[in-house]
């Protein structure tokens, strides 16, 4: 009998310390521009709460909300584009009352250091342009809007090259072979091989809001509720601020 406990105890302590990891685990999906620091706060969170396990996903905003429309295990959702956010708000798949702005960021063009752009007028001269692709990366929307809104955008439209995400346009803008590239600042300034060439003019885009929310199974996630308050306090905010966010 002794033994049969003992066989029995085994898979039934593997199976609690499962469901235990589970209960203790934080899942984030966030823009790519928030990659770096974010990896530092869920740091300085789990050494703060040890039992915490995170599981980080990065990438265009848009990719990231049609995985969690199609059932991705998320808890929390930071895009970099309001419109993301009200995509899933409107699928009832966030926690409405969850939702606040994390921070905010602003356009800018970058590209080698040989090139002489200042403002977007001097963009007509130049034909390799790089842009995230706008129906899914929120840089790629930006900066379609800002080309549109300055009367240039039809004269060079066929020549623009596609990225995949914001940081595969900062990787071109990086690698001398286009003439530069719309980019977030939070990512120029962190650039080897780049220049910022100028700020793209507030009037001709929506602001940059870096929204965040609990999805609607984080809501349940004690884990989870403690980390995006923990995302607003006064270390989260000093650090995305030494990240080159705005947080006004």
């Amino acid at each position: 009998m002794r033994n049969l406990v003992k066989l029995l105890a085994g898979p039934f302590v593997l199976l609690l310390l499962a469901g235990m990891a589970a209960a203790g685990e934080i899942s984030v999906s966030a823009t790519l521009s928030l990659k770096e620091v974010l990896y530092d706060l869920s740091e300085s969170f789990a050494r703060e709460n040890p039992c915490v396990k995170f599981v980080l996903r990065f990438g265009a905003s848009g990719s990231l909300a049609k995985q969690i429309e199609n059932v991705a295990p998320v808890d929390i959702f930071i895009p970099a584009s309001l419109r993301w956010m009200d995509y899933l708000k409107n699928r009832q798949l966030v926690e409405t009352s969850s939702i606040t702005p994390l921070a905010y960021n602003s356009l800018v063009f970058a590209g080698p250091a040989d090139k002489k752009i200042s403002h977007m007028q001097d963009l007509v001269r130049f034909k390799k342009i790089v842009i995230g692709r706008p129906e899914c990366v929120a840089a790629g929307e930006y900066a379609l809007a800002a080309l549109k809104n300055s009367g240039i955008y039809t004269q060079f439209d066929k020549q623009l090259i596609l990225a995949r995400d914001s940081r595969e346009c900062l990787v071109y803008a990086e690698g001398g072979k286009v003439d530069g590239a719309f980019v977030f600042r939070s990512d120029a300034i962190h650039a080897k091989y780049a220049k910022i060439f100028f700020t793209v003019p507030q009037v001709l885009y929506p602001r940059v809001t870096l929204p965040m929310a609990l999805t609607v199974t984080g809501a349940k996630n004690k884990g989870a509720r403690a980390f995006f308050k923990y995302l607003q306090s006064s270390h989260a905010k000093a650090m995305l601020s030494n990240y080159g966010f705005v947080l006004k």
